[in-house]
């Protein structure tokens, strides 16, 4: 019975810490950082606003709990996309690359949320240690892909494709989030491909299962 009792309660608090986590990214979608005060995610979640001092301490820890939480879910969404892929370097690679523009890691919502957060980053150095865990682990995701083609590169080779790649990926997601009608569709996911493709010396998009949808 003790061992039961243990379960449920720490079931009840992951599922409390998710909550508060839940409606700070909520609140910061809908107004902004601002918007997110003690009183309104606690009223958001249910619960009482003791309790965000009690899971995270403070609400700048809860915000970087937040901020993780969101850019995690927008990496997973596309490795889950990669992995059930066919086992092909270049097939998983442009996957990858092509989940990253397109929904539902490329919306407005997710752009808008990313940007609340890095204001944030200028006065907590906390929260920068948290967005140099998101943005490196994402470029460590695509440097194993890229280490996988076929082609020789060496260590440093493969850092400097990963970043410029990255930075691509990165720059067309925030255009394509903040203007999603100001582009065909398709059209960011082929050029995201060919930039791609034109770093690494490699032509990604015949390599596409679908290369016809993405002529």
């Amino acid at each position: 019975m003790t061992g039961d009792r243990r379960k449920f309660s720490r079931q009840t608090e992951d599922a409390r810490r998710a909550a508060l986590i839940a409606a700070a990214i909520a609140l910061i979608s809908e107004g902004g950082p601002e918007m997110a005060t003690v009183r309104a995610i606690a009223e958001r979640a249910g619960v009482t606003p003791g309790l965000i001092r009690h899971y995270f301490g403070t609400k700048e820890a809860l915000m970087r709990a937040a901020y993780a939480d969101v850019m995690d879910a927008l990496t997973q969404a596309s490795v889950d996309v990669a992995e059930a892929a066919p086992d092909v370097a270049q097939v998983r690679l442009a996957v990858f690359v092509t989940s990253s523009l397109r929904a539902p890691v490329m919306n407005a919502q997710a752009m808008g949320l990313w940007a609340g957060f890095l204001h944030q980053m200028r006065a907590d150095p906390e929260m920068r240690a948290v967005h140099e865990a998101s943005y490196l682990h994402y470029r460590d995701l695509l440097q194993g892909l890229i280490a996988a083609l076929p082609r020789k590169a060496d260590a440093a080779q493969l850092r400097a494709d990963a970043i410029a790649c990255n930075a691509v990926i990165d720059g067309l997601w925030l255009e394509g989030s903040a203007l999603p009608d100001a582009f065909a569709p398709g059209e960011l996911e082929r050029i995201g491909l060919r930039s791609v493709s034109a770093i690494l010396g490699l032509d990604l998009v015949a390599g596409m299962p679908n290369e016809g949808a993405m002529q």
